[in-house]
């Protein structure tokens, strides 16, 4: 099984991080912690999560003041984990940038669905849609789910993160620059070796020739293409 999308849990409760660990971690979600607002930027940076759940009392910051710099950070979907249920507090954080909102105690399958809405919706309002079907391979973008002949196929991060880009540009050339840039970095755009050695390794993993390839093409000299 490919790994999950990673969701970091902001929350100075140990309880509340300790119980979401665990229920999202049984629907194969990777969970990051972080107790403060400082510890919820710094693993922005470090760990590029795929969302965020907030909560709003933390130690060293109003979770409503933080949601503005975690804007400048980052584009990932916030759901607002809260015990406070006032109306005007749910305006301020939704006008503030935050996705969702969501009044504790709260019901985990609940939870659930508004993780796989607000990735959904991010998704869309990016371009791509949730799911790509290539002949017999199906990327679910939301879910970070690979299926070939409706069998899910086990990647490592780096090699779903190359058939990721792939599969929201297909039927379109994606440079190897690219690639790099979105996959490893800035710093790695000339680092073309990498490239191809994970591109080997998926094409294996999906039973492609890269000779007669029925899933990923190569442009010589260009890049790579996912064929619609």
């Amino acid at each position: 099984m490919t790994e999950g999308p990673r969701v970091l849990v902001v929350d100075d409760e140990a309880q509340i991080r300790r119980l979401l660990r665990v229920s999202l971690g049984a629907e194969s979600l990777q969970v990051i912690e972080a107790a403060s607002a400082a510890e919820a930027l710094a693993a922005i940076g470090r760990d590029k999560p795929d969302l965020m759940i907030l909560d709003l009392g933390l130690p060293d910051a109003d979770g409503i003041e933080l949601i503005p710099a975690i804007r400048a950070l980052s584009a990932l979907p916030i759901i607002v984990l809260s015990v406070r249920d006032d109306e005007s507090g749910k305006v301020r954080a939704l006008d503030a940038g935050a996705d969702d909102y969501l009044t504790k105690p709260f019901g985990t399958a609940e939870l659930l669905a508004r993780i796989r809405t607000a990735m959904r919706h991010r998704l869309q309002s990016a371009g791509s849609a949730p799911v790509i079907d290539s002949g017999a391979l199906r990327v679910d973008l939301t879910l970070r789910r690979v299926t070939l002949d409706g069998v899910e196929l086990r990647l490592s991060r780096k090699e779903y993160a190359i058939l990721a880009v792939l599969a929201r540009h297909a039927g379109r050339v994606v440079t190897q620059p690219q690639l790099l840039r979105e996959v490893w970095g800035k710093v790695h755009e000339e680092d073309t070796q990498y490239l191809r050695v994970y591109i080997g390794q998926l094409r294996q993993k999906l039973g492609d020739d890269a000779a007669a390839p029925r899933y990923i093409l190569t442009e010589p000299g260009v890049g790579y293409r996912l064929k619609a």
